[in-house]
């Protein structure tokens, strides 16, 4: 029985597993969820085979990744709820989830990834969900939120979301800020129009040219 325990890991071991998941955490910031494990094991300076014994699927890897990023963004959502001002926090929610993916790419993949043997990471993904929903009835009840909105167009507003691209973090989270800003208006039962924040600069000539 005693040779079924698990055993603590070695300092190298940890320090090499802590490794792996910085560098997993910054490459799938950068490319998403599809970037190849090799690049992984480059950045974190270890051969594939340390690599896949320690995460030995990608799924793997990847729950244990975004592990923070999920139960912050259940954070989030139970914030929002905790709110007296279910339409306020119902913004919250909307702005404080897309800068939360705006600062790490990788996270929306992960977060509507199906990952069956991942159970808390599932749970916490579910609970989130639920918390918004409710969050989104009061809202409806309380005659802000239009009452056709339904929990999926909050999972197109993380698709069009993250699909910003920017120059650099900084320049990607004010536009997400600005997208989030003009989605709420339009989740409005009677929208306001309120000032939006500042237009970033983007990759690409075309909204230069407009302006």
């Amino acid at each position: 029985m005693t040779d079924r325990l698990p055993h603590p890991l070695r300092s190298d071991a940890r320090d090499n597993r802590e490794r792996i998941l910085d560098a997993a955490r910054a490459v799938f910031a950068d490319q998403g969820v599809d970037a190849p494990m090799r690049e992984i094991a480059r950045g974190a300076g270890v051969g594939p085979a340390t690599l896949y014994r320690h995460f030995p699927t990608k799924e793997l890897l990847v729950t244990e990744a975004f592990t923070d990023q999920m139960r912050a963004c259940y954070v989030v959502a139970e914030e929002g709820f905790a709110d007296p001002d279910p339409w306020r926090g119902f913004c919250f929610v909307i702005e404080k989830v897309c800068e939360l993916q705006a600062r790490d790419q990788g996270f929306t993949a992960a977060f509507m990834s199906t990952y069956p043997n991942a159970v808390d990471f599932t749970a916490d993904r579910e609970r989130t969900l639920k918390s918004i929903a409710e969050l989104a009835r009061r809202a409806k009840d309380a005659g802000h939120l239009r009452p056709d909105f339904v929990l999926d167009d909050l999972i197109l507003i993380l698709m069009a979301n993250s699909g910003i691209h920017a120059p650099s973090s900084v320049a990607r989270v004010a536009a997400s800020r600005r997208f989030a800003a003009l989605a709420i208006q339009a989740f409005q039962a009677s929208p306001v129009i309120s000032p939006l924040p500042p237009v970033p600069l983007l990759r690409g000539g075309a909204i230069d040219h407009m302006r």
